[in-house]
């Protein structure tokens, strides 16, 4: 299997030059990461383009992040930059494992990332979002708590709120913010874990109430999936003003990309629904966000 995958990524890697892998000395170390280019970016010289930072999962790399996630073919569809950044020891500092201060400078090399790309592309300033599986949901929450000036709207698969981002959340500024969990999920529970992460639903209030939202939350829209598939979405959603927040609960879904290919190779990780592609809804709710 390992192979397999590693021919795959060869060959998403090596298809157009519109996926570039690029690095950048950060804190003495050489970071890596991916910038992939609609093949609309050379044809409208004078058009700036929303970016997307999309970060894999604790023990993946940018390249799988990629190949998993099939992003490249959103991009190509509504016109955004993807960029897949590559975690050292395929990790993201979220207080898990390492110091929260001490560890891992990943806050910074984002936004060292972002500089570079300001300076080589032309990137919608306002329209700058991330998302991010599983350990890479849990840090883009973090960048939306850290560097909520840059980031419009942020997105998390299968990764509440975590705890020590919980404790050192001071800024004050609103920012979109989509959740999807399965209520199935055995890597990050639904439920939350103590001291660990809060649950789906805590996470949604949080945010809810950070984003200075009031009032009772609407019932939730059911999104039914195709026959045969054993999951059920429901879409509750709160907020106006470019700064809502939604929390996508997939019921029987486990800790996988909504509408991915199985990517399972022998882990215990779930159920992927078909009822919604992960892609779509993130950057239909990236798109009605900027700062």
């Amino acid at each position: 299997m390992k192979i397999a995958i590693s021919l795959l990524i060869l060959s998403c890697l090596c298809t157009p030059v519109l996926a570039q892998v690029q690095s950048l000395q950060h804190k003495e170390e050489k970071r890596r990461y991916i910038v992939y280019t609609p093949a609309a970016y050379d044809k409208a010289p004078q058009q700036a383009f929303p970016v997307i930072f999309n970060f894999h999962g604790g023990g993946m790399s940018m390249a799988e992040q990629m190949l998993y996630t099939q992003m490249n073919k959103m991009a190509e569809r509504h016109q955004f930059i993807v960029v897949y950044p590559q975690g050292i020891k395929q990790d993201w500092n979220v207080g898990f494992g390492m110091d929260y201060l001490a560890g891992t400078d990943d806050v910074g090399f984002t936004q060292a990332m972002l500089a570079r790309l300001k300076q080589n592309y032309r990137i919608d300033d306002k329209r700058v979002y991330a998302t991010g599986l599983s350990r890479g949901g849990f840090f883009a929450l973090r960048l939306a708590a850290e560097l909520p000036q840059h980031f419009a709207a942020v997105a998390s698969v299968g990764a509440p709120m975590p705890e020590p981002v919980l404790q050192h959340h001071k800024k004050t500024d609103k920012v979109g913010m989509l959740l999807i969990q399965g209520t199935a999920d055995k890597v990050v529970l639904h439920e939350g874990k103590a001291a660990s992460y809060l649950s789906a639903e805590g996470t949604f209030d949080y945010w809810r109430k950070h984003n200075g939202i009031v009032g009772a939350a609407p019932q939730p829209r059911q999104i039914p999936g195709p026959a045969g598939d054993a999951t059920q979405v429901t879409w509750l959603e709160q907020g106006a003003g470019g700064a809502s927040v939604a929390l996508i609960t997939v019921k029987e879904g486990g800790h996988t990309w909504p509408g991915a290919d199985a990517f399972n190779i022998g882990l215990p990780i779930g159920k992927t629904t078909r009822a919604i592609d992960a892609n779509e809804v993130i950057w239909e709710f990236f798109s009605r966000h900027r700062r």
